[in-house]
């Protein structure tokens, strides 16, 4: 990879990906900003060697800033690194190991908020894709195998009146759930480990005791929790087995939430319809299992893909660059 590198007494800040225009543009002039130029994902010496060599870095979810990569950027004699500020692009950060980040005297900072409209629109796209079976009309259109219409060709599943579950209620469940409601008349259960029966009423759901009550109650299941070590595989062989067998499963959050074994055993024995992934276990690859069957839809981890949001979300993560470097208190601190 060829980053540019100009000599400056401006902070250095090392860029893992490219970023929309307009984002690069504001920070080559604010910062001495070393680009990649050729946008192919840094390896661990790599992002090792940015960590020495910058005073910050903005990181997306493919950068596994991990314990040892971390480790192995501290300057001789020293238990600190040169980059004082990761600023991840992104609202998830479990490719950050934040505890020793902490120790290591970076602070770490996110873009919460900007990609909330867009990602809760793209859950909503892969309920209507799998429930209508969108995806196998498509291939099939394109393979010129369309014989043209009858009655029972590609039957689906309605949406409209239906029951939606989300797993997790924070700003994109409730984003999900005003669409769900407001648009096709859904009836919408909510489970989160936080959420309350008044803070439901007041969102306009009901709210489940147990993620249990929620997948057995449910035509539709949709997925918004963060990885966690809580959250891994939360959805497992088990929790499928709960599911309408008419079922489907949505997943915009984080990969690991489903254990993919799991769904491939259930999804061949139709014990849930269909499902709906814009994230994976281990993106960018794709579970072969997965690519074959005709009832997953599966996107590129692309929730947040419009030029507005990337957009918006490069332009919160140099509001904490600059509020870094110029002494203040950064908006969107994690650690």
């Amino acid at each position: 990879m060829t980053v540019s590198e100009v000599p400056t007494t401006r902070p250095i800040i090392t860029v893992t990906r490219r970023l929309p225009p307009k984002v690069e543009a504001r920070l080559t002039t604010m910062f001495d900003a070393r680009l990649n130029s050729t946008d192919i994902p840094f390896d661990a010496a790599a992002l090792s060697q940015a960590l020495a060599s910058s005073d910050a870095m903005i990181t997306t979810l493919g950068d596994p800033l991990h314990a040892a990569t971390l480790h192995a950027a501290t300057l001789s004699g020293s238990s600190e690194v040169r980059t004082k500020l990761l600023a991840h692009f992104g609202v998830g950060y479990d490719n950050i190991d934040i505890a020793v980040a902490r120790e290591l005297g970076i602070t770490v900072t996110n873009t919460p908020g900007v990609l909330t409209d867009d990602t809760a629109d793209l859950a909503i796209l892969l309920l209507l894709a799998t429930a209508r079976r969108a995806g196998e009309g498509e291939r099939e259109l394109r393979a010129g195998n369309w014989s043209g219409w009858h009655p029972t060709h590609l039957l689906g599943t309605r949406v409209s009146g239906k029951t939606l579950g989300l797993v997790g209620f924070g700003r994109i469940g409730r984003a999900v759930a005003a669409r769900a409601r407001d648009g096709f008349g859904m009836r919408v259960l909510a489970w989160s480990r936080s959420l309350t029966d008044q803070q439901a009423t007041d969102a306009g759901v009901v709210r489940c005791a147990t993620i249990e009550a929620l997948l057995t109650a449910c035509d539709f299941v949709s997925v918004h929790v963060p990885s966690t070590h809580h959250t891994r595989h939360l959805i497992n062989a088990e929790r499928l087995a709960r599911m309408r067998p008419g079922a489907f499963l949505i997943n915009t959050a984080r990969g690991d939430v489903i254990d993919e074994i799991a769904l491939v055993a259930a999804l061949r024995a139709g014990a849930i319809a269909g499902v709906g992934l814009d994230v994976f276990e281990g993106e960018p690859a794709v579970r072969s299992e997965l690519l074959e069957l005709p009832n997953a839809v599966l996107l590129p981890h692309i929730g947040s893909a419009t030029d507005e949001t990337r957009t918006a979300m490069g332009m919160l993560a140099v509001d904490n660059l600059e509020a870094f470097f110029s002494g203040r208190v950064v908006p969107n601190p994690v650690a």
